[in-house]
């Protein structure tokens, strides 16, 4: 049977998950649309606690929503005014999961960790966890007054590294324990400050905290870093996109850790 109403329970609570990271938070639940999300959540053998999806969904997502329908998991199925009501895009791809919130375990071994401090810009933080995932970053901690991970933004810009890669929520005590647990050297971002990225050591176990957009790393974090590092504007500019930002440094991590790419 259909579902054609917007008052209906199940579409109620998308729709608060959708909207607020306190119902997030108190439902340890949160929301991808798409059907590329919906392939990433599949492969990383997610298991959906509801599976919505509306009438003209394409074969590909039918074939998504049968794999999951295999697993026992709840599917249903919603006219497509309902489908517009519960999504957060223009133009939704009628396929929709609600997911546990089960952060992947902190590794055992740690040498690349990345720390995402006051970041408040959905996207941005989308970025930076995307291209975090895909330079082989171990684990992403996310200090006080950073953006909520499962916002459907950051969800959209990530494109699926959730599934890959931890995310986790600490307080600055917390992430100095980390730190020094693992023995990592810090590094901190700072616009115009320290070391040009590019002579920086980065060969060592070490921890990268990458400052918000505005007011830049706050001052637990220029506590915790030992040494700052900049990326040179020779064409001038306050700073470069902290999404943008992040990735050329993670990426110059890469490069000096595998020789071969010289």
């Amino acid at each position: 049977m259909t579902i054609t109403s917007t008052s209906n329970s199940k579409i109620k609570q998308v729709r608060a998950l959708q909207a607020r990271s306190k119902a997030r938070h108190s439902a340890q639940a949160f929301v991808v649309e798409g059907v590329r999300l919906a392939e990433e959540a599949l492969e990383a053998s997610m298991q959906p606690q509801l599976v919505l999806h509306a009438d003209g969904l394409s074969p590909r997502g039918l074939e998504i929503v049968e794999k999951f329908r295999d697993q026992n998991t709840v599917v249903e199925q919603v006219a497509e005014h309902v489908m517009q009501a519960v999504s957060e895009t223009q133009t939704p791809q009628g396929l929709l999961l609600v997911l546990s919130i089960q952060p992947q375990p902190f590794p055992l071994e740690l040498d690349f960790l990345l720390i995402a401090d006051q970041v408040r810009n959905p996207g941005n933080l989308g970025t930076i966890i995307r291209g975090a995932a895909s330079a082989g970053v171990q684990a992403v901690i996310l200090a006080p007054g950073t953006a909520d991970p499962y916002a459907p933004k950051v969800l959209r810009a990530a494109m699926g590294a959730h599934f890959r890669i931890p995310i986790i929520q600490m307080n600055w005590e917390a992430i100095q324990e980390k730190c020094e647990a693992y023995e990592l050297r810090v590094y901190l971002a700072a616009a115009g400050e320290g070391a040009v990225y590019t002579q920086a050591y980065f060969s060592t176990p070490l921890a990268l905290i990458i400052g918000g957009e505005a007011a830049g790393a706050s001052q637990a974090a220029q506590l915790l870093a030992p040494q700052n590092v900049h990326i040179p504007m020779p064409g001038g500019g306050e700073s470069l996109n902290v999404g943008m930002a992040s990735s050329i440094l993670m990426f110059e991590i890469v490069r000096q850790r595998n020789k071969s790419f010289d």
